[in-house]
């Protein structure tokens, strides 16, 4: 099976950065810290890099091309990008998938499920575009 390399994945820029801080912020604290001072430093670590950051930032949810409410994530990257954070010891279904329905719900391809515990970093990187068309 031949693997295509020319490919390129959404947004991999800002991904790639988006993960360096995630790291940069788990090897400092490790999963010690509430979710509120991983929140901030994950914001300083972002901003460092460049990033355009915007912290609770409303965005409206659609159902069948009509507004029906709002989600509110914990911050939003170059305006493309939702990041919600979690420092909790696992993540639950219930949080993958709530996090699921609010990118499918909104108008942003591409979102980071990112879980600050204290077993280690999970980043759960979750592309919603190819199901829209």
């Amino acid at each position: 099976m031949a693997i295509n390399k020319t490919s390129k994945l959404l947004y991999e820029q800002e991904s790639y950065l988006i993960r360096g801080a995630c790291f940069d912020v788990h090897k400092a604290f490790g999963g010690a810290f509430k979710e509120k001072i991983v929140d901030r430093s994950l914001t300083k670590a972002l901003k460092k890099r460049g990033l355009k950051i915007e912290d609770q930032k409303r965005i409206n949810i659609y159902f069948e091309g009509e507004h029906v409410g709002c989600y509110i994530p914990d911050k939003l990257v170059n305006e493309i990008i939702i990041l919600e954070i979690k420092a909790k010891p696992f993540l639950t279904k219930q949080d993958i998938d709530q996090f699921w329905k609010y990118l499918k719900g909104s108008e942003y391809k591409l979102g980071f499920l990112i879980n600050f515990s204290p077993n280690g970093l999970v980043i759960k990187r979750v592309v919603y575009d190819t199901a829209r068309r």
